[in-house]
Order: structure tokens, then C-alpha cells, then sequence
């Protein structure tokens, strides 16, 4: 006779998400009275903030590309909590006022434009202060220039000699703000060493560390600022290598490209560009630079070679090359199609708007 065996098969368990953690915030409360001091929506956020990390690291984000394995925050690395929602006239003056936390003495970056209104706000403490960040929305905003011009178009090169070269031929120094700040940040790292840890005097040069690294960063965030600004003043398009930053920054020359910024520096024009209704383009990175920009024939040049000599006879510049064979790649591109498109269709609207309402 055969034999059965029955074996207990556990319950599953139901596996925490978003909602199911939202609705033990007013347990948590009870049984961490502190938690009732925080706002409602912020602790939701905080929700909301590990749902994102997970997803991006199991699923990745619309691209596809997965971010790294989420870690625990410590209260010392926690440095930013948002309000999703905010009244409005929350903002009076130099006070704002905050749910929990009441009104507030801040200092105007600059003055808030007639229009807009103010969506969510973000209190993050960094080495020398306090900031509040508000995101604002202007139902005005045009998604495109109505003059746009799609022959307005300009190809550039990041590289390390020169921070930028355009398919013009003009070219942005680098600043080297790391470099030039290491003498500095060398001496308070050292009398960050030799303090005692957990001292007061310790925790005292470690703040003196932490402005003199956020001085670097916020010049050189300062850089990419008015560099972005400065060339979409001249052009309409503007197209980029698609490049590949995080490699580039595990070889030999780490410190230069991050000290460069070009990820930083992409993503600050790219959102500029967005919201003046102006286009960059991404465009494959390899073989810019040993593509002759001419002829198209390969020439192959170690790194140490900057200047390209072509036996169709043009010689220039490697970067310059390599900025012209990126504004090449552009021309004709899908996106700047549609987009010509757009601004045509939108410019003939207007006329006929404008000559209706005369009639």
C-alpha cells in the first residue's frame, strides 16, 4: 500500500508595500509618542521615499537601469524631509509656515514670481545651515519656444583639458575646484585625524570639513549654472555625448572627472533647456572622437593625442572634431524632427489666432 505524507505548507506572509505601511503610522504613534510631533504627510513621505528606493532597486526606473542595494539612515545621514502639500500663502514675507513646526524666518534666495504657486517644500540641513526648497507651478510655462529654431544647433565635447568645446570651435576652461581647494581641505582633514573621536573638538573640525567641501561643490554647482545658461542663450539645440560617467569615474582619472562634474553639469542644462522650451539631445558617444568629422574615416589616436589629422587633409583640434561629429549625429535626430514640427504648427496657430481677432 503507498504510503501518504502530508507535509504543513506555511501561510504566507503578506509582504509589507506602500499602503500597508501607511496605516501603521497612527499605531507608531502610540507607541512612539515622539512621532506625534512630526507632520502626518512628512512620515507618509518617508513611505513614500522607500517605496521609490525599493522599486528603482528591483525594478529600476523607466530606463530600466537598477540603482544600488537600499541601506539603513541613521538619524546623522538623514538630512532632508519634504511636505508633499502645502497651503497656499504659506509663504508672508521672510516667514514661512510649516505644519508642526510653525512660522519660520527664512532668507530669500530671490522673490517668488507673480503666478506661480507653491506645491511642495523641503527643509534639508547641510553644513552651514538650514535650506528650504519650495517647487513651484506655472500653468503658463510654455512646454515649447515659440520661436524655436531648429537650426540653431550646437554640438559639444566635456573633456578634461578643456571643460567644453562647442562644434564652433569656442571652448570653457575647466576650474579645477577640487584641486585647487586641496591644500585646504589636506590641513582640516589632518586635524580632523588627529582629534579624539567622539570629542567635542573633533565634531567641531569635522563641521569645519563639511563647509569647506560644500564651498567646492557650490562653486562649482555655480559653474555648471552659468556655463548651461550662457550657451542656451545662443542656441536652441544643443547636442551631448550620452556618456557613461560612473565608468569613467572607477578609472585612473576619478578625480578629475568628478572634480569636472559632467553628470551634474548634463542634468542642469538638460532641465534648463526643458523649461525655457529648448532641446538637448543625447547622442551615442563612441567614435566621436576618432570619427574624421570631414571624410568619416576612422583615425585612430591613443589619449595623450589631441589633434586629429585626417589624409583627407583636415586637421583640428581632437575635441573640436568631436564636437562636430556630436552636432552631425544630431542633425536629422527623430526628437529634433518632431520638435521642429511642433513649433511650426504652433507659430501658424498663433497667426491665425492673431489674424482672426483682427478681423
Amino acid at each position: 500500500m503507498p504510503v501518504k505524507s502530508v507535509c504543513h505548507l506555511p501561510e504566507l506572509r503578506d509582504n509589507p508595500d506602500y499602503y500597508s505601511q501607511k496605516k501603521t503610522l497612527p499605531n507608531l504613534k502610540k507607541t512612539h509618542p515622539h512621532y506625534g510631533n512630526i507632520y502626518s504627510q512628512v512620515l507618509q513621505d518617508v513611505v513614500k521615499r522607500v517605496k521609490v528606493t525599493f522599486d528603482r532597486f528591483l525594478k529600476g526606473d523607466s530606463n530600466g537601469k537598477r540603482s544600488g542595494k537600499p541601506r539603513f539612515k541613521s538619524r546623522n545621514r538623514y538630512r532632508t524631509f519634504t511636505y508633499p502639500q502645502i497651503k497656499d500663502g504659506c509663504l508672508q514675507g521672510n516667514l514661512i509656515d510649516l505644519p508642526k513646526l510653525g512660522k519660520i524666518k527664512v532668507i530669500l534666495h530671490r522673490p517668488l514670481p507673480d503666478g506661480f504657486k507653491i506645491k511642495t517644500a523641503s527643509v534639508t540641513k547641510k553644513a552651514d545651515g538650514y535650506y528650504l526648497t519650495l517647487s513651484l507651478e506655472d500653468a503658463t510655462v510654455p512646454t515649447i519656444k515659440p520661436d524655436f529654431n531648429p537650426d540653431s544647433i550646437t554640438g559639444i565635447d566635456v573633456g578634461l583639458k578643456a571643460f567644453l568645446t562647442t562644434s564652433d570651435g569656442k571652448t570653457v576652461a575647466i576650474p579645477q575646484h577640487y584641486r585647487k581647494a586641496q591644500k585646504r581641505l589636506r590641513i582640516i582633514q589632518k586635524r580632523v585625524s588627529r582629534r579624539k573621536k567622539g570629542s567635542k573638538r573633533r565634531q567641531k573640525a569635522v563641521k569645519q570639513l563639511s563647509k569647506q567641501h560644500k564651498k567646492v561643490a557650490d562653486k562649482r554647482k555655480d559653474f555648471h549654472f552659468k556655463t548651461a545658461n550662457n550657451l542656451l542663450k545662443k542656441y536652441d539645440v544643443i547636442a551631448v555625448e550620452d556618456l557613461n560617467v560612473f565608468g569613467l569615474a572607477r578609472t585612473r582619472l576619478a578625480k578629475s572627472v568628478l572634480d569636472a562634474g559632467w553628470s551634474s553639469f548634463l542634468s542642469i542644462l538638460t532641465n534648463k533647456a526643458e523649461n525655457a522650451g529648448l532641446l538637448v539631445i543625447p547622442v551615442k558617444a563612441s567614435g566621436t572622437s576618432q570619427d574624421c568629422s570631414n571624410c568619416g574615416v576612422k583615425v585612430p589616436k591613443k589619449l595623450h593625442e589631441r589633434w586629429h589629422s585626417c589624409q583627407c587633409g583636415y586637421s583640428l583640434d581632437r575635441d573640436h572634431n568631436a564636437a562636430i561629429n556630436i552636432k552631425n549625429r544630431a542633425v536629422g535626430h527623430s526628437v529634433l524632427k518632431a520638435k521642429s514640427l511642433l513649433s511650426n504648427s504652433r507659430i501658424v496657430l498663433e497667426a491665425y489666432t492673431y489674424c482672426k481677432a483682427e478681423v
